[in-house]
């Protein structure tokens, strides 16, 4: 398993276009959404500036874009070119592949939150505490775990030509209605009722609460515990369905 996942890190740091859009893209997002915003005026219903609340939402959303884009293309192909069968003539436990899945992804991840962070920091002189910092690339981090599951169902459910517009219409869904690109307190009302139980909408509350400094609301650990559930739950099932196929 080990050499898997030293394989699946390799691959990932060797895919330039991956980078691209997992680790720089999200920063060049938040200099295009904040780089000329007032970093005194404040974003409704937050108490945040639009600066310090797009820092997260990008976090979130390069974050996302490693471990949903990175798992489900990869995995629905080498599951069409038989490479998952031959891994499945090993010994390789299947719960290994899908953490080599997860791990590859999740390094890169990792960088564009710094990277946002860093941005942020230089560019729009967003300051906070030292635990906070680091609050909230663990928060962030550990939260793409929810959507690295989701990257797994896709793969196993799609073929290799139907994952990407099946990923996309994914990617682009959570990332708009979970007020990744802008706040929700811009939508219709009605869409902001539905963000409200969408589970990007409740990543990045995680973070924005400890930019507050206070508890997160139950609410939003509720949807990312129940999407979890839902996720990992899904992409078990898809799982041994495609293992009784093969």
């Amino acid at each position: 398993m080990n050499s898997l996942i030293r394989l699946e890190l390799t691959r990932a740091l060797r895919n330039r276009k991956f980078l691209f859009f997992s680790v720089i893209y999200p920063s060049v997002l938040f200099l295009l959404i904040a780089g000329s915003a007032d970093s005194t005026t404040k974003v409704d219903g937050t108490g945040l500036t639009l600066p310090t609340y797009m820092m997260v939402s990008m976090a979130s959303f390069g974050a996302l874009t490693a471990v949903l884009m990175g798992n489900s293309e990869r995995i629905a192909k080498e599951r069409e070119s038989g490479w998952v069968r031959q891994l499945r003539l090993t010994t390789l436990p299947g719960r290994g592949y899908v953490l080599a899945k997860t791990a590859g992804a999740g390094v890169v991840s990792l960088p564009s939150i710094v990277i946002v962070f860093a941005v942020a920091a230089a560019v729009k002189d967003v300051h906070m505490d030292a635990w906070q910092w680091l609050a909230l690339t663990g928060v962030i981090w550990a939260g793409s775990l929810v959507f690295a599951a989701l990257g797994v169902a896709i793969g196993y459910l799609a073929t290799g030509d139907a994952v990407r517009p099946i990923t996309m219409i994914t990617y682009f869904g959570l990332s708009i209605l979970g007020g990744l690109w802008m706040p929700t307190t811009t939508f219709p009302n009605w869409l902001q009722d539905i963000a409200k139980w969408v589970p990007t909408r409740a990543y990045a509350a995680l973070g924005q609460a400890i930019e507050q400094s206070r508890a997160p609301h139950a609410k939003d650990l509720a949807i990312l515990a129940v999407s979890f559930a839902l996720f990992t739950g899904g992409a078990a099932w898809l799982y041994r369905k495609d293992t009784l196929k093969a």
